[in-house]
């Protein structure tokens, strides 16, 4: 498994470019093959079907996962959600692990993250209710659970979390995109 990671987007679809540069770099795809999506909306190579990708973006950030097994990410800015959400979306563990951290809204940006990583990992979409997506609660390093592999990160504003069949990396590779202004 690799990431790669681009911050200073304007535009959503830029996201794709780290996505072409990736490919290129990994796996000396050029052009970017063309996609398609499986019938839970997950995106796929259909030329290569041993090659799995995922993209995600918030604000002006993106990051891509690329591996020879199902992946999936999520990066998100960190922002106040609304207050009902938390209660509505966690189980009650992942409550009480929440009321015990000393930035609420940063720690409930990461644990979402690591659910929605899962969600695009089975690629299946959203097939039941968010609370019973089962994670394992943030913390440094990889962690195996159920099976997968998870890891996640934060930084000032933002979290982002994996989750995948292969080891994660313990970073991204961070990328400079040659992004037209417009």
């Amino acid at each position: 498994m690799v990431l790669y990671s681009a911050e200073g987007l304007s535009d959503r679809a830029q996201a794709r470019n780290l996505l072409a540069l990736a490919a290129k770099e990994a796996w000396g795809l050029s052009p970017l093959p063309e996609i398609a999506l499986r019938e839970g909306g997950k995106p796929f190579f259909p030329g290569y079907p041993g090659l799995h990708f995922n993209l995600s973006h918030s604000g002006d950030l993106a990051l891509c996962a690329l591996d020879g097994a199902p992946v999936g990410v999520d990066i998100q800015l960190v922002r106040q959600w609304r207050p009902s959400l938390p209660r509505r979306v966690c189980s009650p563990e992942e409550l009480a692990w929440l009321e015990g951290q000393p930035e609420f809204w940063p720690a409930f940006t990461l644990l979402w993250t690591l659910k929605e990583a899962r969600v695009k990992e089975s690629g299946k979409g959203l097939t039941s209710s968010i609370r019973d997506i089962r994670v394992p609660l943030p913390e440094k390093g990889p962690v195996l659970f159920d099976g997968l592999r998870f890891r996640s990160w934060s930084g000032p504003g933002w979290a982002a979390a994996v989750c995948g069949r292969s080891e994660p990396p313990e970073d991204f590779l961070k990328k400079v995109l040659d992004i037209p202004t417009v």
